[in-house]
């Protein structure tokens, strides 16, 4: 199960998965709220939080999340991921070289941060 994570600041999306999550959690919550995000802003930034009962993802769910990164490729600028899962934050550590944005892991203890990370102004 996925549920967005409120009150962050415009250009930002957040999302907490919860026990197995599955292509249907992609294509009702994700997909339309990263698209609808897109559709006002250039780019996004992003923070994915797995919750103490995240269990894994199903196949359909990882071929949307890989489709859906492909869709909005170069349009990321932050991307922050909050997980205590050791196979997760190891295939982000490989994969993020390949992703055009900042990429940063944070443990789940350090939800505040990550949250004041992905909020914060970029400075030019």
């Amino acid at each position: 199960m996925i549920a967005q994570i409120e009150g962050l600041p415009a250009g930002t999306l957040g999302f907490r998965a919860h026990g197995q999550v599955t292509a249907a959690d992609y294509e009702n919550i994700i997909v339309p709220d990263v698209e609808a995000a897109f559709a006002l802003n250039r780019k996004l930034r992003l923070l994915y939080v797995t919750a103490e009962d995240f269990t894994g993802f199903d196949p359909g769910a990882m071929w949307d999340d890989a489709k859906l990164g492909m869709r909005h490729f170069s349009s990321w600028e932050r991307i922050a991921l909050v997980t205590d899962v050791g196979w997760l934050r190891t295939a982000a550590t490989a994969f993020s070289f390949a992703v055009p944005a900042q990429v940063r892991l944070f443990h789940g203890a350090e939800l505040t941060e990550a949250t004041h990370w992905i909020a914060e102004k970029q400075t030019a």
